[in-house]
């Protein structure tokens, strides 16, 4: 990865010690990498927004988190929090490390509604998307989200499957989402006598 990465992403670190985020950004950045090669994109704007897209939870009171995401969120206004802030706080690294000043104002606009928005502003926007939500279907992601939802594992997987098709922009994120759900049924039919594997 290319230097200027690397200072991100330690310039972010201590904005991540939150809500497993570190782990989450390392994940998402891994599936960024993945989608890149299958999609195309700009590295230059995606993998500083992967990098960078969740640091704002750090400014939202840690009671406030799961109620602003996930299945029994009623406290969406956190979610956008979480993005304003996250901006700001990117703004900041992206101009300590001297990035260049368009790819920043790109690299903002995807952050400040990674979650909120909806509809995708370009193919790096819907890359990002993608690689953020690919972490749920991941083995740490699976684990750590049915957890602290208090769900059970064919819970955790109906909500996977259920909204798979809506989640996703790029078709690679779907069939490395479909490839990610295989293997998380292997992994409790082979993990069955154990009681499943331990995150």
């Amino acid at each position: 990865m290319k230097a200027i990465f690397e200072k991100i992403r330690a310039l972010a670190r201590p904005y991540l010690d939150t809500r497993m985020n570190d782990l989450h950004t390392e994940i998402s950045a891994r599936f960024a990498r993945a989608l890149i090669e299958k999609e195309g994109g700009s590295d230059d704007i995606i993998l500083p927004a992967i990098l960078l897209h969740d640091v704002g939870w750090k400014r939202v009171p840690e009671e406030f988190h799961l109620r602003a995401f996930g299945p029994k969120a009623d406290a969406l206004e956190w979610q956008r929090t979480h993005e304003k802030e996250g901006a700001e706080i990117a703004r900041e690294i992206l101009l300590q490390v001297a990035y260049d000043v368009e790819k920043i104002q790109e690299v903002l606009r995807i952050i400040d509604g990674h979650d909120s928005r909806k509809a995708a502003l370009s193919l790096n926007d819907r890359i990002v998307k993608d690689a953020d939500k690919l972490w749920r279907y991941s083995k740490e992601g699976f684990y750590i989200d049915i957890k602290r939802f208090e769900e059970t594992f064919e819970q955790g997987m109906k909500r996977l499957k259920s909204s798979l098709e809506k989640w996703f922009f790029t078709d690679s994120a779907k069939e490395l989402a479909r490839q990610e759900l295989t293997e998380r049924r292997q992994e409790k039919v082979g993990n069955h006598h154990s009681g499943g594997p331990h995150v």
